[in-house]
């Protein structure tokens, strides 16, 4: 089966570093290379974040916009989605997108780091970025659920808000990543009632491999999981992620199987993100 992982990271950003140690990763150009071969994915995307000084994520001197910066140059096989620091989304930061999306055609996308950033995904601030995805194709991943730092505040990361989005800007992809866990039914009604939402299954779970097989065995995890996916009863508006390096790829895939019915495997694992974010394949 081809595999499409929807949801990665590959920044120089210190909490990718703590998690990579928790989940046993090599967090590298080469470790990922050999990770996803081993895995049998064929290409990945990556929500581009960055950091001007170390553990300063959410960071609100991070220029916009916020790549892929482990490396100096990235792997083959890795698009982008564009991450937004809302903080410095000025004139001259919206002329470097447009830019970048003209010259860069591994772009993919836009990433909003709701909650991260104290900012509800429905302020004006962001409108210029729904606008130019609509205008290029592209798609609106945004963080919806638990954040991995204390600093990060629930209260705009809830999926609830992407309803208004998806009314306001119907011409534009909205992605709700880690399906809003813990509000999974939340999210996927908000994918259920709009036709312009969609879903990734990335960072359901972390750790290592062995935590990760602990939790498939967990009927109540599984069962929380299952619910909202049962409610949307569309899994052509579902996308396989990982959110590596916080979990090993292979350990994922294996989670992620027992959520999907089989008959839905190659539409989640791989052709729904060809079709969301238009890539080649």
């Amino acid at each position: 089966m081809k595999i499409i992982d929807a949801h990665v990271h590959f920044s120089n950003v210190q909490a990718f570093f703590t998690a990579a140690e928790e989940s046993g990763v090599d967090y590298s150009y080469e470790g990922y290379l050999r990770e996803r071969a081993a895995a049998g994915i064929e290409a990945s995307i990556c929500m581009g974040l960055v950091e001007s000084v170390p553990h300063g994520f959410p960071d609100k001197d991070a220029r916009v916009p916020m790549t892929a910066d482990l490396c100096p140059e990235p792997p083959p096989g890795l698009y982008t989605c564009l991450g937004i620091n809302p903080h410095g989304l000025d004139d001259a930061a919206l002329a470097r997108i447009a830019q970048r999306i003209k010259q860069d055609k591994t772009v993919v996308g836009f990433k909003i780091y709701a909650g991260y950033y104290h900012r509800y995904i429905h302020d004006p601030v962001y409108t210029p970025i729904y606008k130019l995805a609509a205008e290029h194709g592209l798609t609106v991943a945004i963080h919806t659920g638990d954040t991995y730092s204390e600093q990060g505040l629930l209260e705009y990361s809830h999926p609830l808000a992407a309803d208004r989005l998806a009314v306001q800007f119907r011409d534009t992809k909205f992605l709700l990543c880690h399906m809003g866990n813990p509000w999974v039914l939340d999210a996927c009604e908000i994918a259920y009632k709009n036709r312009n939402v969609f879903l990734d299954i990335s960072g359901l779970e972390e750790g290592n491999a062995a935590k990760v097989a602990e939790a498939e065995k967990n009927r109540l995890i599984i069962q929380h999981l299952t619910t909202g996916l049962a409610h949307l009863d569309d899994y052509q508006k579902v996308l396989f992620g990982t959110d590596w390096p916080i979990v090993p790829m292979e350990a994922y895939i294996h989670f992620c199987k027992q959520l999907i019915p089989p008959q839905a495997h190659e539409s989640v694992f791989y052709h729904n993100a060809l079709r969301v974010y238009g890539i080649g394949g």
